[in-house]
């Protein structure tokens, strides 16, 4: 059976656009067939303010921490200068839209790139509709489900887990078979994390 593999994340965090690739690379190196699932996890709900990018603490915190680790990784990202930065609950509404028309892989990675390289505002139902017709979606019914708010409660079951079952605080967080890893992590430490748990559920 495929390792299962659950990533919490939030589309406005950089170190979860930064950890997308290696968990690819760790997959195809590790060679343990997975099943992998990008889950919800909003730092800054509504009506929580979200951040600016011209204060202190997104420019410092890229200019000390993220800029040098993408610049290491290799990977093309920017402060996007979307201000005040957007909220992500519907961009996760529409992204349980796209997990059930099997394009959960492609739609995760074109909200990263939208807001990280091409610095497209998210919250907004338009850009999203737009970029969901990108990748292949049903741009009518996908503006359809956000605005009827179709995938609302799962959306807020699936936060709900993450608060109180996972027990999720920061993000990226990964979970590998029953093994949780929270932060950014290497290439090195998932290749051994998912060929670990891989033995295990074959002993």
């Amino acid at each position: 059976m495929p390792v299962p593999v659950h990533i919490w994340s939030d589309y406005v965090c950089p170190y979860c656009f930064l950890a997308e690739q290696p968990l690819a690379d760790a997959v195809e190196a590790s060679g343990v067939d997975t099943e992998i699932r990008w889950m919800p996890f909003e730092l800054r709900p509504e009506p929580t303010p979200t951040l600016r990018p011209k204060d202190d603490y997104l420019q410092t915190g890229w200019a000390n921490s993220v800029y040098p680790l993408a610049a290491q990784m290799g990977v093309d990202i920017k402060l996007p200068d979307v201000s005040p930065q957007p909220y992500s609950r519907l961009a996760f509404e529409g992204h349980l839209f796209a997990e059930a028309n099997g394009l959960s892989r492609e739609y995760t990675h074109r909200m990263f790139t939208a807001f990280f390289r091409e610095s497209l505002d998210i919250g907004d139902i338009e850009v999203l509709t737009s970029l969901a017709k990108e990748i292949g979606l049903d741009p009518n019914a996908y503006r359809d489900a956000l605005r009827d708010g179709t995938y609302s409660e799962m959306h807020q079951a699936l936060l709900q887990q993450a608060y109180e079952q996972v027990q999720v605080t920061a993000v990226p967080t990964f979970l590998v078979g029953n093994r949780l890893l929270r932060g950014l992590a290497g290439h090195d430490a998932l290749v051994a994390l998912l060929q670990s748990v891989a033995e295990e559920s074959t002993a």
